[in-house]
């Protein structure tokens, strides 16, 4: 079997995607051969804004399915892959869309939602981010983790910080994730997770999305898609072949704007960081490019059952873990 036809027959899973919604987005997913996405539509957004969010997605879903169909179910996966299509898992990047109403977290559940990272880069009701002092999960976020269990939405600790991030890996009865990640151990940032936390993760039955934004990576903008591999093997080598899959955190079809909104606190006041160029390694520029990645992990000698495991059916297994279905 061929890298491509490998790759054609997986089932191929982006843990998170964060680029501009439009048709021309949902075609380079077929052509990058993509069975479903984690794609993020709340990032500093309450919850009407939130909700206006997924009208729109919706209604562009609607315009293109042709090419993509809602993911509420391991089982609409499979179908995906059947039909030919892109599933679209819709995601938050930041629990500030449930408000102080712990209601809402059902209510989005209804709408598809299927995972909401806890934090995003600073404090919010539940945790505090990766930026900021981190005083840990609140009372509050104790009573949010519960009922993301109790309805099934994976709560991802990505951008968390590493106090609260421990702290719902404790509290949570369902496996969690860093749904878009990368290692300290090969580049210090405050992004990165350090081998500890990797380790603490699996350990508790939880699951690590490896990410290949660039600014995280060893090699920086100079990153090939064999640097990205590089970094899947080294938390492959932590948390098992199990506990591991892809998370890219495309941003493909945004500007400097959108930067600027995502890299300020609430999306308008202090800077909290500031990325530089942005650019995806070489080899995996677009999304369209997916099937490279499956050649470079063969090429850097994973067998094809570990691949497998890399590339989607490990996000399918704990997703119904925690959807229950």
């Amino acid at each position: 079997m061929t890298a491509q036809d490998l790759h054609d027959d997986a089932i191929v899973i982006d843990g998170l995607i964060i680029a501009k919604w439009n048709r021309e987005l949902f075609e380079d997913m077929r052509r990058g051969g993509l069975t479903a996405a984690n794609c993020t539509v709340s990032v500093w957004e309450g919850f009407q804004a939130t909700v206006d969010n997924i009208v729109k997605s919706n209604q562009l879903m609607a315009e293109c399915s042709d090419l993509v169909r809602p993911v509420r179910t391991t089982a609409d996966i499979t179908r995906a892959k059947e039909e030919g299509k892109t599933g679209i898992i819709y995601g938050f990047q930041n629990a500030h869309a449930f408000e102080d109403q712990i209601g809402y977290v059902e209510i989005f559940k209804q709408l598809g939602v299927g995972i909401v990272q806890m934090c995003y880069n600073t404090q919010n009701l539940v945790g505090t981010g990766c930026y900021e002092r981190d005083g840990g999960l609140s009372g509050f976020g104790r009573e949010i983790v519960a009922e993301m269990n109790r309805v099934g939405i994976m709560c991802d600790l990505s951008h968390v910080g590493s106090k609260t991030s421990e702290e719902v890996i404790l509290e949570s009865k369902k496996p969690v994730c860093y749904s878009h990640c990368l290692p300290s151990g090969l580049k210090e940032h405050p992004r990165n997770k350090s081998d500890e936390e990797l380790r603490f993760i699996a350990e508790h039955g939880g699951f690590v999305g490896v990410t290949m934004f660039t600014p995280f990576l060893r090699a920086g903008i100079d990153a090939t898609v064999d640097d990205y591999v590089e970094a899947i093997e080294y938390v492959m080598n932590i948390v098992g072949e199990d506990a591991i899959g892809i998370g890219t955190d495309f941003t493909q079809g945004h500007g400097k704007d959108f930067f600027e909104w995502l890299t300020h606190d609430k999306g308008y006041a202090r800077r909290l960081t500031s990325f530089g160029k942005i650019i995806n390694p070489e080899g995996i520029r677009t999304i369209g490019e997916f099937p490279n990645l499956t050649e470079a992990l063969l090429r850097r000698g994973f067998s094809e059952p570990q691949v497998r495991k890399i590339m989607g059916e490990n996000w399918v297994r704990i997703l119904k873990d925690v959807w229950g279905v």
